[in-house]
């Protein structure tokens, strides 16, 4: 038997809250696989398993304050469960036993660096259902990709123990299927699948919520995990003066019967709470501005006619105007390089490299894919680069690694049609290009009025670290190697 005990939690820190078990008695543990977190009045402290085995016992339950060594757990070594204890025969039963060891956990796989949890978007299939070894039995969607989970063997879908809509932790069990294709699926879902909270994703610290009924404060902003309100927020809440009363958001528009029959809610996907939460921030952050120039794309697409072919047959790959602005927008970062910066605190961090973020739209939401290192590729490496990042996100396959990290952002509006907008910036990123809609427009060039394919640019900056001289010069360089692409190979 290996005991679970407490960490040390800090200097002159001697007592914590369990705040959430991730496992419950029975179940089995990697070494080193987080079973528990625990909260103090600064920080949220992860429990790992100090050894591989079943979680036979729960000392301490969620709530209970412990101080540092003390008991949590007991781990029993091997994959069978020792005696069910006391204090667990309130729990939720647990599904069917197997019969002859048929019986195989469909777990959450792996979902990138940083994520944690993710939200089963779709159930391929249902219980009693059979399907091949591979085949995918349910999709999963986090706050930036989707994640298939295929079939680990052969079978026939016994119990879903996580619903539609539920959310899951990374390494949580999805469903229970059985080898044995004569297996009858399980009378109902088990009750442990509906959401661990309900009415909210996240559930607050135990000694948050009871300082809070202690208080009568209830508005509180979260600062833990996934926004989780702790302690120290509470007590912030209360050292701050009272505000001035907010003024009560505007009701929902009153709606015939008739009409109300025709209406659909949908609750929004995790992609889309993510995209309106972080273009907010930025318009809430930054000092966003917007300056607008406009580029005769004749020589671009000339050039672009004359050697697409060639282009094509040697580099495998399409010439699109797409590498043409990521040339011209790396070349105009070069010379003014605040464009390219962030501001982290007090400070301005220049890059002396470009991330090129490219801007797509999918049929679950904008994501931006990151070219790295885009200063040092060619045209027909940006263009694979493009191709190969934009198929990926078309189909939901794109990581968070491939989504991070990205220095500065185009976005091109003009495939949607799009004649002028105000792109977001992307943060913690200072600069955005818009690209639009290529249109005919009468021009005077030199004294003649003659038509030319025109395309409206805008940049979107962060006025806090780019000035308005730096924001038009960009601009203008841009313009510039558009107009004249041999200045990209002059380097001028």
């Amino acid at each position: 038997m290996t005991e679970v005990r407490v960490p040390t939690l800090g200097e002159s820190v001697t007592e914590a809250t369990v705040a959430t078990w991730f496992k419950k008695p029975g179940d089995t543990v990697a070494q080193d696989e987080m079973l528990c977190e625990l909260e103090t009045d600064k920080v949220t402290v992860e429990v790992p398993a100090p050894a591989a085995g079943t979680l036979s016992e729960i000392v301490a339950a969620e709530g209970d304050t412990v101080g540092v060594d003390a008991l949590l757990a007991q781990i029993s070594e091997g994959g069978a469960a020792a005696a069910a204890p006391a204090k667990a025969e309130a729990a939720p039963a647990a599904a069917p036993a197997a019969a002859s060891g048929a019986e195989v956990d469909v777990m959450v796989p792996t979902l990138g660096e940083s994520v944690t949890e993710a939200t089963v978007s779709t159930w391929f299939k249902k219980p009693g259902e059979a399907f091949a070894a591979d085949e995918m039995l349910c999709e999963l969607e986090t706050d930036k990709v989707s994640v298939e989970v295929p079939a680990p063997a052969a079978g026939v879908l016994v119990t879903l123990l996580a619903e539609e809509g539920a959310t899951v932790e990374a390494g949580g069990k999805l469903a229970v299927m059985s080898t044995d294709g004569s297996a009858a699926p399980a009378a109902a879902p088990a009750a442990a699948a509906a959401p661990a909270t309900a009415g909210k994703d996240v559930e607050d610290a135990p000694s948050a919520k009871k300082l809070m009924a202690e208080t009568g404060i209830t508005d509180v902003a979260g600062t833990g995990k996934d926004g989780r309100v702790m302690k120290e927020d509470v007590l912030k809440a209360m050292a701050a003066p009272a505000a001035a009363p907010a003024a009560p958001a505007a009701p929902r528009a009153p709606v015939a019967a008739d009409q109300a029959a025709r209406e659909e809610r949908v609750k929004m996907t995790r992609l889309r709470q993510t995209i309106a939460k972080r273009l907010k921030d930025s318009q809430n952050t930054a000092a966003m501005l917007t300056t607008y120039n406009e580029v005769d794309m004749t020589e671009v697409m000339a050039l672009r006619n004359e050697y697409k072919d060639l282009f094509l047959k040697k580099h495998g790959v399409k010439l699109g105007f797409m590498s043409f602005f990521t040339k011209a927008c790396v070349h105009a970062l070069k010379e003014v390089p605040e464009v390219n910066a962030e501001i982290d605190g007090t400070d301005i961090v220049y890059k002396n490299f470009v991330n090129m973020g490219i801007a797509a739209g999918t049929p679950t939401g904008l994501v931006v894919p990151v070219l790295n290192d885009t200063d040092q590729m060619s045209f027909a490496e940006i263009e694979k680069a493009i191709a190969e990042k934009g198929a990926k996100a078309r189909d939901g396959k794109l990581s968070m690694a491939e989504m991070q990290g990205g220095t500065f952002t185009i976005s091109n509006g003009g495939v949607y049609g799009s004649l002028m907008s105000s792109p977001i910036l992307n943060p913690p990123q200072s600069g955005i290009l818009g690209m639009h809609k290529i249109q005919d427009r009468p021009m005077a060039i030199n004294g003649q009025v003659v038509i030319r394919p025109m395309m409206y640019l805008a940049l979107s900056y962060d006025h806090r670290i780019v000035d308005g001289k730096g924001a038009v010069t960009f601009l203008v360089r841009v313009k510039e190697a558009l107009e004249d692409p041999r200045r990209l190979l002059m380097d001028l």
